[in-house]
């Protein structure tokens, strides 16, 4: 199957994106000063126990954020320990969550705190809607429980509550289990719930106290806000927003193609975050929003993915070199726990990029990509750059917060026929 012929492709150019751009220089300077206003007296004792619930994302400087942390609770004569908050994450066992934080930098030997992995969980109790709150054992036998966590619109539903604290108290902290069961009563209940379910584990257990973590446009943290319990709902409902807000996006809307080079759960939860694509699908809740791309080809996956291709599922092309390199065991556990089985079928695949665009080009109904409109991005957690077609030439010339940032080039390919690299 040949369309070498028939197809023509694009010049392309470099795009510069003028996004939020407010990173801390100074990690334990802006955690000391969050913790500042905070007092503990009277609510712990020396030499008890806190379990820190740390989470699997690829958050900005979480290991220097966790240290620092660890590093307070030891001086005011706490004895931490880090527990992994991911549900069904790192193929649902032990080891394998003990692996994603390592990947993250969160080790004993590098935080100086012990890491216990277990997945055992046990019962506290349930919601009047039914569901049964599954917390990890190991947290439950702590004096005390910290949760750090990013603020940030989920990638699969929309509600006050998303990504942060609250889903990780209720849902992260539940191991495969909690995960798995909260899921699959989202389907009928929604992921409201979230928000019922922390109210109930906030007032059952000992939460010390939250670290909030919001990142700017540039994928760099830029906020450490330290949160207590009692506030912990309707302050990360206003963080949420703070956190919307900072977002970057894609600049053009209705594209006819989308190029993602890196895929994986080290980038999103579902390998490139739909907030930035504009497409989910998931029995919870269908869509298809700005920039309406009609066709997404995914080239790689990211080395820090460790092999789990959850979303893959959401990208139309790919290649045949991702796919031999998703480990389906841990993408089928993820996507299973997720009930999102959708997002663990494997697009068509071909062994070169060539091949890929040639496909986009015939399922588009065009003979040519010439004059197609076409956005190239890293992935989706960096969009500062892109890379983009010429029928995009008016908007950015229209467009204040854009700067074209090289020539018009054709769109090269190496002696694979797979894509070129380009600055990012």
């Amino acid at each position: 199957m040949r369309f070498t012929d028939t197809i023509t492709y694009p010049d392309m150019a470099l795009v510069l994106q003028n996004l939020h751009n407010f990173p801390i220089n100074d990690i334990r300077k802006e955690l000391e000063s969050s913790f500042s206003p905070v007092s503990f007296s009277g609510k712990v004792k020396p030499g008890e126990s806190v379990a820190v619930a740390v989470g699997s994302r690829g958050i900005d400087k979480i290991d220097t954020v966790v240290y620092n942390c660890a590093r307070y609770l030891k001086n005011i004569g706490l004895k931490p320990f880090i527990i992994p908050a991911m549900g069904s994450h790192g193929g649902a066992t032990a080891e394998g969550q003990a692996k994603v934080l390592e990947q993250l930098k969160i080790s004993e030997a590098l935080i100086g705190i012990p890491v216990y992995s277990d997945m055992e969980t046990q019962n506290i109790g349930r919601l009047s809607c039914g569901l049964n709150i599954n917390i990890s054992e190991r947290a439950l036998s702590a004096d005390h429980i910290v949760i750090i966590n990013r603020i940030k619109p989920h990638t699969k539903f929309r509600a006050n509550i998303e990504s942060g604290l609250c889903k990780m108290l209720t849902i992260g902290l539940g191991k495969a289990k909690g995960a798995s069961d909260f899921h699959n009563f989202a389907v009928k209940h929604g992921f409201g719930i979230i928000e019922q379910a922390a109210g109930y584990v906030v007032k059952r257990l000992n939460i010390l106290f939250g670290i909030a973590l919001i990142e700017d446009g540039y994928g760099n943290l830029s906020k450490i806000e330290v949160v207590l319990p009692q506030n912990m709902i309707n302050r990360e409902k206003e963080l949420l927003k703070q956190a919307g807000n900072m977002m970057g996006r894609i600049p053009f809307d209705d594209l006819d193609l989308l190029i993602i080079d890196f895929f994986g759960k080290d980038i999103s939860g579902i390998g490139m975050d739909s907030n930035i694509t504009g497409r989910h699908r998931d029995i919870v809740g269908d869509f298809y929003t700005f920039p309406h791309a009609k066709r997404i080809f995914v080239r790689d996956l990211s080395p820090g993915s460790d092999g789990n291709g959850n979303g893959i599922g959401l990208a139309d092309i790919t290649t045949t070199r991702l796919v031999n390199g998703l480990d389906m065991n841990k993408t089928y556990a993820n996507a299973i726990a997720a009930i999102s089985p959708e997002k663990a079928a494997i697009p068509i695949h071909f062994d070169s990029d060539r091949k890929c665009l040639e496909i986009c080009a015939k399922t588009l109904g065009l003979e040519s990509l010439h004059k197609s409109r076409i956005v190239r991005i890293r992935d989706t957690k960096h969009i500062d750059m892109i890379q983009v077609s010429k029928a995009l030439e008016p908007e950015i010339e229209s467009n204040l917060e854009l700067k074209r940032g090289s020539a018009w080039e054709p769109l090269k390919f190496d002696e694979n026929d797979n894509l070129t690299s380009f600055p990012f």
